[in-house]
């Protein structure tokens, strides 16, 4: 039975919602705060890994800087997208198709970045563990893995079962999801209204405490997990809007 990610007709109707033009500015300014956040903005001949990287959003700034730069998603039309923005901007890219269970490239990386809440996408919360496994083995000695994504505390205070918004064409979307699992993921769906006519899409992820990430990153293999609210490297207390973890292979 195929995931909910896999279906790409999902990511065809929200990619508008998803990835808005805002949102893709955005990139710029979260590319700096999360080079800084690991020393590495005044580094040069640095290797990224962008995994999930979807339409290239922090790739294409990353290589703008003279970054190498690979990128990995398994959905060939945000791939297609990025190569795009890639040309378009006159950087190189390396664009990979891949399932991020899969990909490892051995001590190859200096940096790799997990943003926008790509993580905790599978049905079995052990293949979780499998990417970070993978990402600890790409990474050389002295690299860093930078994780972004909702955490399990914001969530708990700012929990909405249903939400609706209107979108710029006038179609209406409406987002339903339920706590499952004893904490541990959101079931949901995605209802997109558009000329009287619905197409609903379903998806499942996994929620994470600070604690709960840094406990599968160790487990992993890394050695030193630093944990931040926001991607100015605020604390992950009770007024943290993200949780981001810094993780290094070695102390």
């Amino acid at each position: 039975m195929a995931e909910w990610f896999e279906d790409g007709e999902l990511w065809r109707e929200l990619y508008p919602v998803l990835f808005t033009e805002d949102r893709l500015r955005l990139g710029e300014e979260e590319v700096s705060k999360v080079l800084r956040l690991t020393g590495l903005a005044e580094v040069t001949n640095v290797a990224v890994l962008d995994l999930c990287c979807g339409p290239g959003r922090h790739a294409v700034p990353l290589a703008r800087r003279g970054l190498r730069v690979t990128a990995v998603d398994r959905t060939r039309l945000l791939l297609d997208d990025a190569r795009e923005r890639a040309r378009l901007a006159g950087v190189a890219v390396e664009l990979v198709e891949a399932d991020m269970r899969e990909f490892k490239r051995l001590v190859a990386f200096d940096l790799a970045l997990s943003l926008f809440t790509s993580f905790g996408y599978f049905a079995a919360r052990g293949e979780d563990l499998q990417v970070l496994r993978n990402v600890r083995a790409s990474l050389r000695p002295h690299g860093v893995f930078v994780m972004d994504m909702v955490g399990k505390e914001w969530l708990a205070c700012h929990f909405l079962r249903t939400r609706s918004r209107t979108l710029p064409d006038g179609a209406i979307l409406v987002e339903r999801c339920e706590v499952v699992d004893d904490w541990t993921g959101l079931d949901g769906e995605w209802i997109l209204i558009r000329e009287g006519r619905a197409r609903t899409f379903r998806y499942r992820l996994s929620v994470y405490s600070g604690q709960e990430l840094r406990d599968r990153l160790h487990q992993a293999g890394f050695a030193r997990v630093d944990l931040y609210g926001n991607p100015d490297g605020g604390p992950y207390d009770r007024e943290a809007s993200r949780l981001i973890a810094v993780a290094r292979p070695v102390a």
